[in-house]
């Protein structure tokens, strides 16, 4: 399972609106373009998980990838910035995140349990669950505010500022009821039968690959890196071969691998909107797409978590796709909603704190 997060973010590094109209642009012309010269063993293009926060939500720029999603090409999540000017509160985050899933969910953004919206989470600056000593986020029990709001799972490890832990590489239920700000980077693993009811588990962490990389000939430039797919290093073949050696599973079922990977789409357009991007798919689709020793399937973030409670239920079939939308729905997105930015309210509650 190869899934792409992408934590979009067009007006960044302090775009004007000109060049972050230009970045969405190019997202909305090219993407669709390089998606369907690739396929799957399932026949499906590549779909790409855009993350996207409520403080771009203007400029109609949620509008434009509402449309790309509802044509197929992906779906929306959540990311979220907070606490950079001063340290966010519980309520304020919980009112926020409220808010920003009831806006959103105009689009038909989100699918759903039952008749409730759950969402696949980012945390902006790497600052989930407060763990960089206060900055970026404020909120020490922000799991538990994540889980009660709707969160299916948090997907913004590995950090480059976290450091390494006993969980990397892994898939496992984060302590919800903790009020500790690295509770995120414990938990207890994902196994088959490991949870009868999700109520009484954690906060699903899900988890890319973090392996040693030799950046040049010498011994000596050897770097633990992560999932990441930016214009500074280059994802070589060698690089998606130690994210498959990785064998991130669900603990008894490690015939399934999941390859979460993550990416800055607006500023990183080099890489992921050109050739960088077909030669990625190319390698998945030669060298693990065999249907023999490989499956390859591309999968969305809510796709990957579906896959991933189906496989701790221990459902027995042989293709994890046929349980994309196992718990989580499917979104019904609207492209025809003319909303082009979010509420006063919901953009004062984020400048609270970050602005």
């Amino acid at each position: 399972m190869f899934c792409m997060c992408d934590h979009f973010e067009p007006g960044t590094d302090g775009a004007s609106v000109d060049v972050a109209n230009a970045r969405m642009n190019d997202l909305i012309t090219k993407y669709p373009l390089i998606a369907e010269q690739h396929r799957d063993s399932d026949g499906r293009v590549p779909r790409r998980s855009w993350f996207f926060p409520p403080h771009y939500h203007k400029h109609g720029w949620l509008m434009s990838l509402v449309k790309l999603c509802a044509d197929g090409y992906g779906e929306i999540e959540l990311h979220l910035h907070h606490g950079k000017n001063l340290p966010d509160s519980t309520d304020n985050l919980r009112d926020t995140l409220k808010l920003c899933i009831e806006e959103y969910s105009r689009f038909g953004i989100f699918g759903k349990s039952g008749t409730e919206p759950k969402y696949g989470f980012i945390h902006g600056d790497w600052a989930l669950n407060n763990s960089r000593s206060g900055r970026f986020c404020g909120v020490d029990n922000e799991l538990s505010i994540l889980k009660e709001t709707g969160c299916y799972a948090d997907f913004t490890l590995p950090s480059p500022v976290g450091g390494l832990f006993d969980r990397s590489n892994s898939i496992y239920y984060a302590d919800t009821n903790s009020r500790h700000s690295h509770a995120h980077v414990q938990g207890n693993f994902v196994r088959v039968g490991s949870i009868s009811n999700s109520d009484e588990s954690g906060l699903l962490v899900v988890q890319g690959p973090l392996h040693p990389l030799r950046i040049s000939s010498s011994f000596l430039s050897t770097r633990i890196v992560g999932d990441g797919l930016d214009n500074f290093l280059p994802v070589s073949e060698a690089r998606i071969d130690s994210w498959v050696d990785a064998g991130i599973s669900v603990e008894g079922r490690d015939d399934w691998l999941y390859i979460k990977t993550h990416t800055h789409g607006a500023m990183d357009a080099e890489t992921v909107l050109g050739d960088k991007m077909h030669k990625l798919f190319d390698y998945l689709e030669s060298k693990y797409n065999d249907n023999v020793k490989f499956c390859l399937h591309y999968v969305t973030a809510r796709e990957l978590y579906n896959i991933i409670k189906a496989a701790e239920a221990g459902e027995s079939g042989d293709n994890p796709v046929d349980y994309k939308d196992y718990l989580v729905s499917e979104p019904s997105y609207d492209s025809s909603v003319d909303i082009s930015e979010a509420s006063s309210l919901l953009s004062g509650l984020v400048s609270k704190t970050y602005f």
